[in-house]
């Protein structure tokens, strides 16, 4: 099956893709940062960079932090955050009912050229390199 991928590229070399969508959709979810990563796999640090990314992308702002204390802190999204998602996810459709029938075709091409007896056989591999020990061997380290 051919899935259509959609990533937006913005000036100042800004990328916007599902990834960061759905850290924004965890966020929604969760109310925090780091609960947000979590639920993706990948660290506070790698969660609060990209969610600083965002904010810093867009003048309007993606995500408000509130500072920990007696009830914690906690993250929210703001206005445009919310509409960034909703955007991005339309966008997906979009693409996806305009292009299906050109997806269909490419997946049927691709699962004819799996098909025992089809499509080009591999090339030869190409020769390994040394192993680094091998090579320092050879340089008479």
């Amino acid at each position: 099956m051919v899935r259509l991928v959609l990533r937006l590229e913005f000036p100042h070399r800004f990328g916007l893709g599902r990834g960061k969508i759905e850290l924004l959709e965890q966020i929604r979810a969760t109310g925090s940062i780091s609960a947000a990563g979590r639920a993706m796999g990948m660290s506070y640090r790698r969660a609060w960079l990209l969610v600083d990314s965002l904010n810093q992308a867009f003048p309007q702002g993606v995500v408000e932090t509130a500072q920990g204390g007696e009830h914690g802190g906690g993250a929210r999204l703001t206005r445009f955050g919310g509409t960034l998602i909703d955007r991005f996810r339309r966008m997906e459709e979009l693409a996806q009912a305009t292009l299906a029938q050109e997806l269909a075709a490419l997946g049927a091409a691709n699962a004819d050229a799996k098909a025992p007896g089809r499509g080009a056989k591999p090339g030869p591999r190409p020769p390994r390199k040394p192993a680094r020990r091998a090579a320092r061997a050879a340089q008479g380290s």
